[in-house]
């Protein structure tokens, strides 16, 4: 299955990624109307430290313990992507607890949102790492066949 890979080493600490993402997942096709002066919802995190910048997403666990904790069965596994029902979420956070990789946090609406991996939206596969200027952020296969997708730049996505 395709996933979303961080190579921290290339990470320049942009932000992008968390532009592209919200932009992507905002409904508009405007990136000025959509962002412009609005705090902004990624779902995608740039985290910053001493030397070292590294975007948090999530990464579509084998079992994830979000799905197991989610009380009100609004966190799903379908065809190896984890996704979530804004209109079933309660925002009790349990799920923002349990994971293991800080990937979940409230979106706009108070519901809780993670990366899809933008199957949902325009883009049909990730804008954080289609925008990444450094190829720090990648959309690949890393199963034994190792298959990498084309990189075509789709302008609609960022």
């Amino acid at each position: 299955m395709k996933r979303v890979y961080v190579n921290e080493e290339w990470c320049l600490g942009c932000h992008l990624c968390e532009f592209n993402c919200a932009f992507a997942n905002s409904g508009l096709s405007d990136m000025v109307l959509a962002l412009k002066g609005k705090p902004i919802y990624p779902r995608i995190h740039v985290e910053e430290g001493d030397k070292i910048a590294y975007a948090v997403s999530c990464r579509h666990c084998e079992d994830p313990m979000c799905v197991k904790s989610c009380i009100a069965g609004a966190i799903t596994k379908e065809d190896g992507v984890v996704r979530i029902d804004s209109n079933k979420c309660v925002g009790c956070y349990t799920c923002i607890l349990v994971c293991p990789y800080g990937a979940l946090a409230p979106g706009e609406s108070g519901a809780m949102q993670k990366c899809e991996l933008c199957l949902q939206n325009s883009c049909g596969e990730p804008a954080c790492a289609k925008g990444c200027p450094n190829n720090a952020i990648v959309y690949e296969d890393r199963s034994p066949k190792n298959t990498v997708i084309d990189d075509a730049a789709n302008p609609a996505c960022f």
